[in-house]
């Protein structure tokens, strides 16, 4: 059924058709309104599920794991810091195998606090041991929520379904809500691989020394690669059954005869595509790389989507690593170390700034491009603290500084 819809209420429905048996939350913007709708569906006795009201996403984090070790299908969602606040249990779900779900409603980490997206915190977290899959829209953040379970409980692990906060969580769009009965010809009733059983006690989690640790750490890479060959089966197996082509590892846009390729991941990619019919127009070979499967890494998948022609790729990052620069990038220089290449990284869109057409096509007719670029970078106000730090030992906190020449906020409190 085709309607209009917010985001957040989108994933939200598409959750409760996967019938999750506990669903446990602590709000933080900007996944609320996912969690607000699944504890009303719950209070309405329209879904039949365990709401668990907590105290903290350290302890939504422990719940799910409590629950899915018990059994139960499990789903949560988070962001930003709350991401962090739970990251020894993100790390625990991991190790431990269990197929839990949870949206990460990608948001900027503080400090300075910052409640707009970016891709900083999902980043963070990159080598705990979750599948990360990016939606580009609001309907891909649907179907791949749909999928997440699928491809967690084949595996028997727990993956991240990253959105961009507010750019897709807030915004209404046209989204097809399939039906229940769609989705449950899709998705099996839930056979745990593991499950704790009064009847055979058991530990888990318990301490393994050297002589076990690495075999235990490389099931978690066997587990991974293995995921490469499932996400493509289920996006197979999602479009015979709801008619639509979504998920998978890549997606490459205008790439067959590309010479420049520019890759990226989440909402951005369609103001890139934007771009890059423009530059198509005026007859620039450009093509698109949607990465739709962070972890894990899609490196054949990457090789593959990518012309005969290309001969640069420009990576748009939505998270700095400091001291190393972009975090997309070391990946694509990993798969393509082979081939001689110029890789530029690109820094956009922190905390929420937006990443335009217009900057994007100043960037890529620009010609060649140095290594690390920051788009829409004001030098002038970086100057100008690097002056002041360089000037005076106290020179007071940068970010504040900044405000107080951008004009937007006083210089003292009171």
């Amino acid at each position: 059924m085709l309607k209009r819809i917010e985001g957040s209420r989108a994933v939200a429905e598409a959750v409760a058709m996967c019938r999750p048996q506990v669903i446990c939350a602590y709000p933080i913007t900007p996944q609320t309104h996912i969690v607000e709708a699944l504890s009303a569906m719950v209070k309405k006795e329209e879904l039949a599920a365990e709401f668990l009201n907590v105290e903290s996403e350290f302890a939504a984090m422990s719940v799910a794991i409590g629950a899915s070790a018990a059994g139960a299908r499990a789903y949560t969602a988070t962001a930003s810091q709350g991401l962090l606040y739970m990251s020894e249990a993100v790390w625990n779900a991991a190790g431990l195998g269990l197929p839990i779900v949870m949206t990460v409603a990608n948001r900027a980490i503080g400090a300075p606090i910052n409640i707009w997206n970016d891709h900083s915190d999902a980043m963070s977290q990159r080598d705990a041991g979750w599948l990360q899959l990016y939606a580009e829209t609001s309907q891909e953040a649907l179907d791949l929520h749909i999928q997440a379970f699928r491809i967690a409980e084949e595996l028997s692990v727990p993956v991240m379904v990253c959105m961009d906060g507010f750019l897709l969580t807030h915004a209404s769009e046209r989204a097809d809500i399939p039906e229940q009965a769609q989705v449950d010809a899709f998705l099996p009733r839930y056979e745990p691989r593991q499950v704790l059983d009064p009847g055979d006690p058991v530990s888990i989690g318990a301490m393994v020394g050297p002589e076990a640790f690495t075999e235990v750490r490389y099931l978690a890479y066997e587990r991974m690669r293995q995921a490469l060959e499932v996400i493509p089966a289920v996006r197979t197996g999602f479009a015979a059954g709801f008619g639509r082509d979504s998920g998978g590892l890549v997606r490459p846009y205008l790439t067959e005869d590309a010479e420049v390729v520019v890759v990226a991941l989440g909402s951005v990619l369609g103001t890139v595509k934007d771009t890059v019919d423009e530059l198509r127009a005026d007859g620039m070979k450009i093509g698109v790389l949607g990465i739709t499967t962070f972890r894990p890494f899609p490196a054949d998948a990457v090789r593959l989507a990518l012309g005969t022609r290309t001969r640069h790729v420009v990576v748009i990052e939505r998270a700095l690593a400091p001291g190393s620069g972009g975090i997309v990038t070391g990946d694509i220089r990993a798969a393509l170390a082979a081939w001689d290449l110029h890789i530029s990284t690109v820094i956009a869109g922190l905390g929420g700034r937006a990443v335009t057409r217009k900057s994007l096509l100043g960037l890529l007719r620009g010609g060649d491009l140095p290594p690390l670029t920051f788009l829409d970078l004001n030098t002038t106000l970086v100057e100008a603290e690097v002056a002041r730090m360089s000037a005076a030992r106290r020179s007071g906190p940068s970010a504040e500084n900044i405000l107080r020449d951008l004009g937007i906020t006083a210089s003292r409190i009171g």
